[in-house]
């Protein structure tokens, strides 16, 4: 799944039909025109957000009808989160890949629940952590039996209510951790507590952090994509409008063609 450059993107949160299968074939389309792989992911439940009213997402169980849907109308690969080890089993009878939120990184028991499931697993990067500390977290599901492991930055704590993204760490990430590294470029793009105690954004900075990244060297982009951001029930201020996907992945290509072969890219990984 992580071999080559892929895109993962899809809402936040799982959402009704209509909006995943429009946001599903948006995506379709725009990777067999690009010739790009993208997975599609959208999370079941948000366990982690900031206040108790707000949207968390229909649940494990009606999650996984919807994606699955999506996945018999697009063909489209699944990544969604999990937040509880008894989640892991039960989302991998529908999905190719799981994702450990940022701020679940180093749960053992989570990660190693994922990684026995023997499906990609995708880790998120601790808001908090250098890129070095990861390489534990990756142990973890390698030794629990993930078919493959990758590490997405999403941006480190700058003081408060600020994240910053050090483009060194692509290199740094596939030096200690011998993984794919992933930029997830609308994450990276919040302003934690920023919005009534919620989380903010500047999605405006999106296309510029994806463009550097990839000329960084990273090995994939994350990007929470939707028709209609202000209306979305979760991240509404830190993602990109769907409309604006294609020319971004435009940009991206055309950055990694101009590259070449293996330039701004660390050193090969193992195989």
């Amino acid at each position: 799944m992580f071999e080559c450059f892929t895109l993962i993107a899809g809402p936040c949160v799982v959402e009704e039909d209509s909006l995943n299968l429009e946001v599903a074939r948006a995506l379709a389309s725009l990777g067999a025109e690009l010739d790009l792989p993208v997975v599609f992911k959208a999370s079941f439940d948000k366990a982690n957000r900031a206040r108790p009213d707000s949207p968390r997402g229909p649940g494990l169980e009606e999650g996984l009808t919807r994606l699955r849907r999506v996945a018999a109308e697009t063909g489209l690969p699944l990544l969604t989160d999990v937040h509880e080890p008894t989640q892991a089993a039960r989302a991998a009878e529908v999905v190719d890949a799981l994702q450990i939120p940022a701020f679940l990184s180093r749960q053992t028991d989570l990660v190693a629940a994922a990684g026995r499931t023997g499906r990609a697993v995708n880790l998120k990067k601790g808001q908090w952590m250098a890129p070095e500390e990861m390489a534990g977290a990756v142990a973890k599901a390698r030794a629990a039996g993930a078919s493959e492991v990758a590490v997405t930055e999403r941006g480190t704590a700058f003081g408060y209510g600020d994240l910053v993204v050090d483009m060194r760490t692509f290199a740094r990430l596939r030096a200690a951790c011998r993984c794919p590294a992933i930029f997830d470029a609308t994450h990276s793009v919040q302003r934690p507590g920023r919005a009534g105690g919620s989380s903010g954004g500047d999605p405006e900075h999106v296309p510029a952090l994806a463009r550097a990244a990839v000329a960084a060297g990273c090995d994939g982009l994350f990007l929470e994509v939707h028709p209609d951001p202000p209306n979305a029930p979760s991240d509404a201020a830190s993602m990109l409008h769907l409309e604006h996907l294609p020319a971004l992945l435009e940009d991206v290509l055309a950055i990694r063609e101009a590259l070449g072969p293996g330039r701004g890219r660390p050193a090969a990984l193992p195989g």
